[in-house]
């Protein structure tokens, strides 16, 4: 048997590399957060502001706070769509059917592709003049497809690449989540006269809720902090229809130099994120202690 200590002993080397790519890169962008600074100005020099002001301003900042909602109005869409769809395609794949391999691994094939590769691949299908996809559409169905002129296409043709992207991750650990259910529930339900439906909300769902808040929270968090994909789609157009918070963000450190403000802008919305998860998984673990009683 080990002991604690060996225990940790073994851990330091990973909690030592964790700390280093975590924690020092988030004390010092809390620490720059205090100050106005541009490297590439006249003045190179680190100016601190009074206590709190940058992150003040960002109380009072119109264009971040709409950045901030559109990313939480990004985050659920894609979430309800993910889930609803990996649900249907988890309970599919547990079941027998021919093919079943195959689709499977077509199915995961997204998942190994480079974010930035995929908001590259949806350009070139779907970008107005090349891609063929608004070609057909507007040939077939009359439907104009010109996401750089439409903020609502814009809006919807992200989501729609978000989900084809990551339904997949969402897929596959549910459908782990589904294997691993004890079976005595369902056969005990089946004599009881209950329908599949009533087996669905009422035994399926309740005992997959730790699996569910471990899906949510990676969807959210990484729907929250998307870049690479809307850069390289819309690069935030038309106008500010897709800016969501990472590339507004983006945009103040790299195009308008604002390192200081970009710093409390990244350290105030990393509040929000955990407040948000934090209010998920107690309205989530809230009803799975309600289903145990």
């Amino acid at each position: 048997m080990y002991s604690k200590k060996t225990a940790w002993l073994l851990l330091s080397p990973t909690l030592l590399i964790l700390g280093v790519v975590g924690l020092v890169p988030f004390f010092y962008v809390l620490y720059i957060g205090f100050f106005t600074w541009n490297p590439l100005g006249v003045n190179h020099d680190m100016q601190f502001v009074s206590l709190g002001d940058n992150y003040r301003n960002l109380v009072f900042d119109k264009e971040f706070i709409a950045s901030v909602w559109r990313s939480i109005i990004f985050a659920v869409t894609t979430l309800i769509f993910e889930l609803t769809l990996g649900f249907f395609l988890a309970l599919s794949l547990i079941s027998s059917f021919p093919l079943k391999k195959f689709f499977r691994g077509v199915h995961t094939l997204p998942l190994v592709i480079a974010p930035i590769v995929v908001g590259s691949i949806f350009k070139l299908f779907t970008v107005q003049g090349f891609g063929p996809l608004p070609h057909f559409l507007n040939d077939w169905f009359g439907y104009d497809l010109n996401y750089g002129r439409s903020a609502v296409q814009a809006f919807w043709l992200i989501v729609i690449m978000d989900i084809w992207h990551w339904t997949p991750f969402v897929t596959l650990t549910l459908l782990a989540g589904l294997s691993a259910l004890p079976q005595d529930p369902y056969e005990s339900a089946k004599i009881d006269g209950a329908n599949n439906i009533q087996i669905f909300f009422y035994i399926t769902i309740p005992m997959m809720i730790p699996v569910l808040i471990v899906v949510i929270f990676i969807r959210l968090m990484d729907s929250l902090k998307i870049v690479d994909e809307v850069w390289m789609l819309t690069g935030g157009g038309p106008g500010y229809a897709t800016r969501f918070t990472g590339i507004h963000i983006w945009k103040q450190v790299f195009e308008n130099r604002f390192y200081g403000y970009s710093s409390a802008m990244s350290i105030l919305y990393l509040y929000v994120t955990i407040v948000i998860c934090w209010l998920l998984y107690s309205i989530m673990t809230g009803k799975q202690k309600t289903n145990d009683a």
